[in-house]
């Protein structure tokens, strides 16, 4: 009987042992969104989509109210002390800023320069999504509502009334956005120095309470322009520091752990301090335990020859 040829033969070993190419594909995508950042890149670009939508399509609701009310009654601020600009530079930009140079000065760790990049942004965006969902939700006047507005003469002051603007008071996105971002760059440094741990510096305190104090003057600015009332302006912020150490705490370990300056490891595995500690731990011992038991069979081989 003939034999067939040895390429026909590897050939049809592989067709039996592979999977078809749309398996194969599936596989290594499957692989690639467990062992990368990839559900966060989406999830950031899933969060931009809906925050574009809210911008420009969300109508927020119109809470009524009196003409008489005094707390509706105050100027409004023609030109603000924090612009959406300045906002940006100083919750946004400063922070990227001194992470990256914080990363180039002490030592140059990509992934952990990449990790803490990416929960700043991831910060900062999830709480801007929350405070426009809150916003439109709520749907609560602004203090300077009837300033904005300029009723005319004959709308009766004593009957609740609706407009079309002015109703996004509650939360206060400054606010909400500078401890989302500010908060983030205190949370770093509290890691960084260990400032929650016994025997720390007042200078190492100092440092982290600075980008919280220039986060709380953001915040302050949004009463002295009268855009928001103080229960806005307090809610905004916590709800940004609350986004802020929530995203920290999926990225490195709490700030009262010894290894609170390091991040976790890879999702594929590589790691570093806290995470041979603490993720790769089983692993570790697995491969011990398989160690021993080869040597077991190795040493009984021996014996028996």
């Amino acid at each position: 009987m003939a034999t067939p040829p040895r390429e026909d033969v590897r050939n049809g070993r592989k067709a039996r042992l592979s999977p078809s190419n749309e398996t194969g594909l599936l596989e290594t995508l499957q692989r690639f969104w467990r062992k990368s950042y990839a559900g966060d890149y989406t999830g950031l670009i899933v969060l931009a989509v809906l925050e574009f939508l809210i911008q420009f399509f969300g109508e927020p609701f119109h809470q009524l109210f009196l003409l008489s009310d005094e707390r509706l009654q105050y100027p409004h601020a023609e030109v603000e002390r924090v612009s959406v600009f300045w906002l940006f530079m100083y919750a946004a930009g400063v922070p990227l800023v001194v992470l990256i140079l914080w990363t180039l000065a002490w030592r140059r760790d990509i992934h952990k320069a990449h990790v803490t990049i990416l929960g700043l942004v991831t910060s900062i965006l999830l709480t801007s999504f929350l405070t426009e969902v809150v916003k439109n939700a709520v749907g609560r006047p602004r203090p300077d509502l009837l300033a904005r507005c300029s009723p005319k003469s004959s709308t009766p002051k004593n009957e609740l009334v609706s407009v079309a603007d002015g109703w996004r008071s509650f939360p206060s996105g400054h606010s909400s956005f500078s401890f989302a971002g500010l908060g983030w760059l205190s949370i770093f440094f509290a890691s960084q120095t260990h400032t929650l741990q016994p025997h720390t510096s007042l200078l190492a305190t100092l440092l982290c309470i600075a980008p919280l104090l220039g986060a709380a003057m953001i915040a302050i600015s949004r009463l002295e322009d009268y855009r928001h009332d103080v229960e806005d302006v307090i809610v905004g912020g916590l709800l940004g520091m609350t986004v802020a150490y929530f995203t920290w705490r999926r990225y490195y370990p709490a700030l009262m752990d010894r290894h609170c300056d390091e991040p976790y490891g890879t999702p594929s595995g590589s790691s570093r301090h806290y995470a041979d500690d603490g993720f790769h731990q089983v692993r570790d011992e697995e491969e011990a335990f398989e160690t021993e038991v080869e040597g077991s069979r190795e040493y009984g081989t021996s014996q028996g020859g």
